[in-house]
């Protein structure tokens, strides 16, 4: 994989995005890249959990790579992605084992609607930001996107941030349910860990049998997608 790495650590994998320069953005080949990664950890015998974080500090996920998406992608990439990015929400929404995003700089768009397809968000306090700006830039959520965005129990601050496209801090994200846990950047990464190890302890099968009964919606799609 040429945009993140695979780590298996104390029963956890660790999948850190390394494409900082382009602020891990998603094109075709870094979405194929996730579904690989979610796989990996899906055919895993025993119990793991899954943490998601991102090397750099500024920007954990921009979302699609429109400068690629709308310049350099072929029209054959450009018809497969939106189904290819729908699978990989689900893929993650449904995994088959417990899933911890770290957000550890600005999270927009669809590396935002990402986040929230984990069980549990942890987000940096004193920087960056959450956002859904879709309104602002003219690309509507698709079906399964707003599936994933009804996980969130808030929806009064749902529909502020997907109708208004205002990015939140990580402060007010907490206060509105939209994150787990908040920690100063020098603790984040060790307290995203911890919990991701506690959670590597739970059983998978009654884990995830729980998880399908709160996201019935979501595993439903997994027929479609061949998962």
């Amino acid at each position: 994989m040429s945009t993140m790495t695979l780590q298996l650590k104390e029963g956890v994998h660790v999948l850190t995005l390394t494409n900082n320069e382009k602020e891990n953005t998603f094109t075709l080949e870094v979405l194929h890249e996730y579904l690989a990664a979610f796989e990996q950890v899906a055919s895993y015998r025993g119990n793991t959990s899954l943490l998601i974080t991102c090397e750099g500090e500024k920007t954990f996920s921009n979302g699609i790579n429109l400068n690629w998406f709308m310049g350099t992608s072929t029209q054959q990439e450009k018809d497969a992605f939106p189904e290819t990015i729908d699978k990989v929400y689900v893929a993650l929404a449904t995994l088959n084992a417990p899933t911890v995003i770290c957000m550890n700089g600005n999270t927009y768009a669809g590396g935002a609607i990402l986040a929230a397809c984990g069980d549990f968000r942890v987000m940096r306090a004193d920087r960056g930001r959450y956002c859904f700006p879709e309104v602002n830039i003219n690309i509507p959520f698709r079906p399964k996107m707003h599936t994933v965005l009804d996980l969130y129990y808030n929806q009064q601050a749902l529909k502020e941030m997907m109708l208004l496209g205002t990015p939140k801090t990580g402060a007010e994200c907490l206060a509105a349910g939209l994150v787990d846990y908040l920690y100063p950047l020098e603790e984040l990464q060790d307290k995203a860990f911890e919990l991701a190890k506690t959670l590597k302890s739970k059983n998978r099968v009654t884990y995830t049998t729980i998880k399908q009964g709160l996201r019935e919606k979501l595993f439903s799609y997994r027929t479609e997608f061949e998962l």
